[in-house]
């Protein structure tokens, strides 16, 4: 079948991954010839998400790995799957039943939502799993697993166990001592009312203010307060009856516990171990807290003092561990301030005996609700005005003249008006309120777009530091690799400095805690304010497991909106109630290697394919996934999850920019694919996947690599118009002529880089060689010099068609996994097939085989001979259809070879018109060297050199100016200090293609310069 003008992506993508999969083409095991088997698991995407450009770069480079190891004859599996991704999952379901004005999900019910969720899952699961196919994924995708699948309530297909095996993994680790609950600060979202983990935290830049205050000082008390210089010079100097703090968040110093300030801090030094009064609060209850030292505050930030409260901030929570201070929480799950708890007048004594120290501590301060009265229910912001307000009111706000700079633009033009009667006001009278206008980091929900609240709960955790050591010790003995080296440093800094880790989540969607409740046992009663805790793998065996340790009858109640509910059964005596959270997804998605082969039970997929061979993820979830992958695989099976962990950078824009819809320089790579075809998008991430580095990202770039496909593409057609497929050989060739002698080698050569590359994960200079090769050494310099060897009268006529037939094919095989679309549509209409080029063996010629020395020197001079001629034409402006004379002056043997031998195409494809010898080069000669060989080009009659120099010398001043410019700006202190991180980047990458423009254009200057 004769191939068309040109390669349409549209029409031909879907039908070729269809032959695919109808073939097995993606089977575990397919085109397996050898014992050794590569495997690689899928960064399981979100169940209800689509692709994005981090997909398709992450996609595409472990395609290219599981591909080229199909070829190899290697036992392969690409497992994918989906997670089910808790949060994201159930506000997607919650958005829909709203907006179709269904019940919401407490009135339908736990049972009834999860319903809901199985149906929207069942809807649009299947989505991303498409765009996976367009992109060309050759996923086993009969093998496709889902982090949820054969929980209760599964529809039929829905069937697996996964489920099963985490809640084995959880009951487990419980009964070890790996998994316990306690009381702990957590990122909380306070529009899904759930724990959150640091990966859906979206820290961002806002306009804020910090506001200072006076906590005045206990019983009178006074201090010197000296400011000094560094030379211990006293700047100012003043009495005080208070201690300066600053904040951000002034509703929380309700929750105060003490004031630090730095050990070495001199200035409150006299009075460390006093208390101080907490500003704000009904007078007859005003709480006093202790002014403690401690290491963390900065002596040289703010005043050097630090508000502490413990229940609300996570530096705080650990100075308030480190010195026993307790941990008062103030807000509910809403983000509004507390109404429940004791009274205020109550919990406020109960807070101040502990801080005399009449009352210890206790370890759960919950009851005790500092919030007073009148802010009891308010929204955590009209909580902090409120506080702003009386703390002012009271007038123990620190207070600063009308035009301090900290107090932003606005503040500096307000007018300091006269007093009633017209008479100026005091000095005193002038001051306004210290609020810092600044710039400060907010913590945000990625999702739910509120502010984050740290909050201390009652949550489910993994003792991570029981379990970590075996993941540092896999990767410190090369156990496991983690490149690049950059990404070890990262993973070892973040499990060396370990936390546990909070799994449970206040969601409905997600594999629900194993755990129920029962009643204390006291004195042969039953107390249910406190509980006895049954974790089992069923209700059956946690009925079993209650009706044992109670030695009677035990029931099932409802199950409680939320676990740290007391309640009173009524009649009933011994009633369990499940915990209602869920396990974080990174618990279940940290068993993903196992969990998708078949673990608990011993498959012989399980046996075959784990340990995995590689994982390729991005580097912001090495500790999110990466790092849990690693401690779970060891502690629930003692074994490694992977060989290799290849971590690669993000895809941002041509500016470097990070894409964000907001920016709207977002890239979707399913409209790049249906503008540029699959294959172009591929090319181009791969092409740009230097290890450790930035992708930048342009449409540009993906139609140039288009380009490329259409290069290819027409070299295939040249072939199949000068009969090149019409007796495809069966064997190797074995050619006689130079010039095919010479692309054999060339061959074998790219064969051996681009293998090399690819074990040693260099994608971007396997995807550069092969283009190299591709597009300069076979459809330029072989397919050009190939033709008048492809004349029917010319004797290698035969030789030349057999070996371009089988250098094509060979271009199709190498470019395969990076380029799966157009050469799988090239392999199978150039010629007949018994089989796809997606299950064709890789092969394994080397250059030790084929390459050979003479040829491959002799048309590798005269292809430098050329490009050299066209390169000083071009400089020099010779007119590009004029034949110019050549000059000669010396010329050894080997170098006159080649030239006799090539002469007819060095003159064609140079626009040579003639060469003769010379003992010098008269004045107006270009030279050009050659190995063994000095050839000069005559510029004289051909260019106007006076108007070239004029010409040259006028462009490199206006390159000049921009260079000047550029470094002007560069060498700018305040603008390296200022300007964003991608601004700096852009005006370096100008300034150095600048300077490189600017060093061609002097080299072509300083030649013409030596013409005279």
């Amino acid at each position: 079948m004769a191939l068309e003008k040109t390669f349409n992506a549209a029409e031909a993508e879907s039908r070729i991954y269809a032959d695919w999969e109808t073939k097995g083409a993606f089977k575990a095991g397919a085109n397996a010839q050898r014992d050794e088997h590569f495997s690689v698991m899928i960064p399981p995407p979100n169940v209800t998400g689509s692709l994005h450009m981090g997909h398709a770069f992450n996609n595409t480079l472990q395609d290219i790995l599981v591909r080229w190891h199909r070829m190899q004859g290697f036992d392969t599996l690409w497992q994918p799957g989906q997670d089910h991704a808790g949060i994201a999952t159930q506000m997607v379901v919650e958005r829909e039943l709203a907006a179709t004005g269904q019940p919401g999900r407490r009135e339908l019910g736990r049972e009834a939502f999860t319903a809901k969720v199985w149906e929207q899952k069942q809807k649009s699961g299947g989505t991303i799993i498409d765009q996976l196919r367009r992109l060309g994924a050759s996923c086993d995708w009969s093998r496709n697993a889902f982090t949820m699948s054969g929980a209760p309530g599964a529809p039929e297909g829905e069937e697996g166990n996964f489920h099963d095996a985490v809640i084995k993994v959880f009951v487990d680790m419980y009964n070890k001592g790996l998994i316990y609950r306690g009381k702990r600060l957590v990122n909380w979202d306070p529009h899904f009312e759930t724990a959150i983990s640091d990966l859906e935290v979206e820290s961002t830049e806002v306009d804020g203010h910090m506001w200072h205050f006076k906590y005045p000082l206990a019983g009178g008390e006074t201090y010197t307060y000296v400011e000094r210089d560094e030379d211990g010079n006293v700047l100012f100097e003043e009495e005080r009856d208070y201690i300066s703090i600053a904040t951000t968040r002034p509703e929380t110093m309700l929750g105060d516990g003490a004031v630090a300030v730095h050990p070495s801090d001199e200035r409150y030094a006299s009075i460390v171990g006093k208390l101080c009064e907490i500003p704000v609060g009904p007078k007859a209850q005003r709480r006093l807290i202790p002014i403690i030292s401690d290491e963390y505050p900065d002596k040289n930030f703010g005043s050097g003092a630090v508000k502490i409260t413990g229940a609300h901030d996570f530096n705080d929570y650990g100075v308030a561990k480190r010195n026993g201070i307790p941990l008062y929480a103030l807000m509910d799950t809403q983000g509004r301030m507390r109404t429940d708890g004791l009274p205020y007048d109550q919990a406020a004594a109960r807070a101040q005996a502990i801080a005399d120290g009449s009352e210890a501590a206790p370890e759960d301060a919950t009851e005790i609700n500092l919030v007073p009265d009148a802010y009891r229910g308010l929204d955590r912001f009209e909580a902090r005005k409120r506080v702003v307000e009386d703390v002012t009111a009271e007038g123990l706000a620190v207070m600063t003249e009308a035009t301090d700079p900290r107090l932003g633009r606005a503040a500096k033009k307000a007018p300091v008006e006269p007093g009633e009667g017209g008479e100026m006001r005091t000095e005193e009278e002038n001051l306004v309120p210290l609020v810092e206008a600044k710039k400060i980091m907010q913590p945000f929900g990625d999702r739910s777009k509120v502010v984050i609240e740290p909050m201390l709960t009652d949550q489910w955790f993994v003792a991570t530091d029981k379990i970590v050591q075996p993941a540092i010790d896999a990767v410190r003995s090369g156990e496991v690799t983690i490149l690049p080296e950059q990404d070890r440093k990262v993973y070892f800094h973040w499990l060396e400095n370990i936390e546990p880790w909070c799994i449970s989540r206040q969601l409905w969607w997600g594999h629900q805690i194993p755990v129920w409740y029962g009643p204390k046992k006291k004195d042969g009663s039953y107390d249910y304010r406190e509980s006895e805790t049954f974790c089992a793998s069923s209700e059956a065996e946690a009925v079993k497991l209650a009706q044992s340790f109670y030695g009677e009858q035990v029931t099932i109640g409802v199950e409680p909106e939320s676990a740290r509910e007391p309640y009173d059964p009524g009649s009933v005596v011994v009633e369990l109630r499940r915990d209602p959270d869920v396990l974080d997804t990174w618990f279940s998605s940290g068993l993903w290697p196992i969990g998708t082969l078949g673990w608990p039970e011993q498959t012989a997929e399980l046996e075959k394919y784990f340990p995995t061979s590689v994982l390729v993820t991005g580097f912001d979830i090495i500790f999110f996934w990466v790092a849990r992958m690693m401690m779970m695989q060891y502690a629930v099976v003692d074994q490694k999850p992977f060989d290799t962990v290849y971590v690669h950078a993000l895809v941002r824009d041509e500016k470097g920019k990070k894409m964000s819809k907001s920016l709207g320089n977002v890239l979707d790579p399913l409209e790049l694919i249906d503008d540029y075809g699959a294959d172009a998008v591929r090319f181009t991430l791969t092409s740009m996947a230097a290890m450790g580095r930035d992708l930048k990202l342009s449409t540009q770039r993906i139609a140039g690599y288009r380009n490329f496909g259409t290069k290819l593409w027409n070299a295939h057609r040249f072939a199949e118009m000068n009969g090149v497929f019409e007796a495809m050989p069966a064997a190797m060739p074995k050619p006689q002529a130079t010039l095919n002698k010479w692309i054999v080698g060339e061959t074998a050569r790219i064969r051996e880089e681009v293998d090399a590359a690819l074990g040693n994960f260099r994608f971007n200079d396997a995807a550069n060689a092969l283009y190299a090769f591709v597009w300069g050494k076979v459809c330029d310099w072989y397919v050009e010099l190939s033709k008048p060897l492809l004349q029917d009268d010319a004797p290698e006529a035969a030789e030349t068609r057999a070996t371009m037939a089988w250098v094509l094919e060979q271009c199709l095989v190498l470019l395969h996994p990076i380029m799966p679309f157009i050469t799988e549509e090239l392999w199978q209409t150039t010629a007949k097939r018994d089989e796809l080029l997606a299950l064709t063996d890789w092969p394994a010629y080397t250059t030790a085989d084929l390459l050979d020395a003479d040829a491959d020197r002799e048309l590798n001079w005269v292809i430098g001979l050329i490009e050299s001629i066209r390169s000083a034409r071009q400089q020099m402006h010779v007119p590009a259809g004029l034949k110019v004379p050549m000059l000669v002056t010396e010329m050894d043997e080997a170098a006159q070879g080649a030239w006799d031998r090539n002469e007819v195409m060095i003159k064609r494809l140079a626009r040579v018109e003639s060469l003769e010898r010379s003992d010098s080069f008269p004045k107006g000669t270009v030279s050009i060297a050659a190995p063994g060989a000095s050839f000069g080009l005559p510029l004289a009659g051909l260019i106007d050199i006076d108007a070239e120099k004029a010409r040259l010398q006028k462009s490199l001043d206006k390159l000049g100016k921009e260079i000047g410019g550029l470094k002007g700006r560069l060498n700018n202190p305040k603008f390296a200090a200022s300007a964003p991180e991608e601004v700096v980047a852009e005006a370096q990458a100008n300034l150095a293609a600048r300077q490189e423009e600017a060093d061609q254009l002097q080299a072509a200057l300083d030649r013409l310069a030596e013409l005279g």
